[in-house]
């Protein structure tokens, strides 16, 4: 994912997006051709607005005029921050937000740009449950097409990674299972879990994971 979003750079080979070498691209160029992602752990800019922070990403390396274009993005910043469930605290600090909330805020900083390609690094981890539960209802709209922005219709691709496996299948079509580097599975996730190399690496015994 950070070869990808170009945090860091690969020592050897190629990235291709929709057809498109975007190997040597930078960061924001990465974002306007569509993709975008969140990090395991949370860094907002914590004394301001929560509402600040979405506008960030969506400001272009280039200075550009105020007046209506400021307006636009913060009403578009405002439209991510209802998607996924925080818009009532917009004005307050991101340092009043929870841990649950924070991660809300990550996703919301994401899909404010309306990415056709979104990465998920362990969203709900650290989240209690009725957060994680909170959050995925709000990945899972996203995914289905879920109303925001050009998203409305067909929905962003979303590839995600994550440790809470009831939340996860509860959102992807699609599970590819890693082991000590190998992928032991990859398939939908009903037969992903009956899987007999996934259950011994991640769910125990058969008779637990039943």
């Amino acid at each position: 994912m950070r070869l990808i979003t170009k945090i860091l750079r690969p020592d050897s080979g190629r990235i291709v997006f929709q057809g498109e070498d975007i190997t040597r691209l930078r960061p924001w160029e990465v974002v306007q051709r569509g993709i975008a992602g969140t990090f395991q752990n949370t860094r907002p800019f914590r004394h301001l607005p929560i509402v600040a922070n979405v506008m960030v990403p969506l400001v272009a390396p280039r200075a550009r005029s105020r007046g209506e274009w400021v307006k636009r993005i913060e009403a578009k910043a405002l439209d991510a921050l209802e998607f996924v469930g925080i818009s009532d605290m917009a004005l307050e600090p991101a340092s009043a937000l929870s841990q649950g909330d924070l991660k809300r805020l990550e996703v919301a900083r994401a899909i404010a740009t309306e990415p056709e390609l979104l990465l998920l690094d362990e969203p709900l981890g650290g989240l209690n449950p009725a957060e994680s539960e909170l959050l995925a209802k709000s990945i899972r709209r996203l995914h289905k097409g879920g109303r925001f922005g050009r998203l409305h219709s067909e929905g962003a691709a979303v590839l995600m990674i994550e440790h809470k496996l009831k939340e996860l299948m509860s959102i992807v079509d699609r599970v590819i299972v890693v082991d000590h580097g190998e992928i032991i599975a990859d398939g939908a996730p009903a037969e992903v879990v009956k899987n007999p190399k996934v259950i011994e690496a991640y769910l125990g015994t058969a008779d637990a994971a039943a």
